[in-house]
């Protein structure tokens, strides 16, 4: 605000969140049935963006089979226990920003 007395103007400042890029793309991983397999990215920087990983097409959510982690830029997925069906595409998605594996 401006206010010298017999005139007032004020004004606001909006800041927008950049968007994250992917830094480190994924991997491709072979492993044995029977064991974990681990998927890493990294961001340009933390973000608030949805992040998302998905098996194929189906979207993956925390849970026994599949761990989700976030430490800081670096995103990790690890499918426990994979069967010969867990086998296909793994990617991960942040805003306009794709990585597969």
């Amino acid at each position: 605000m401006c206010d010298t007395g017999d005139q007032q103007t004020t004004a606001a400042v909006s800041v927008k969140e950049s968007a994250a890029t992917i830094v480190e793309m994924l991997k491709d991983v072979t492993t044995y049935e029977g064991e974990d397999a681990v998927f890493e990215c990294r961001l340009s920087r933390e973000t608030t963006q949805d992040a998302q990983w998905f098996l194929g097409d189906v979207p993956l959510q925390s849970n026994e089979m599949n761990e989700i982690r976030v430490q800081g830029t670096r995103h990790t997925l690890i499918l426990r226990k994979v069967t010969l069906e867990d086998c296909g595409p793994i990617s991960f998605k942040v805003g306009q920003h794709t990585s597969a594996a």
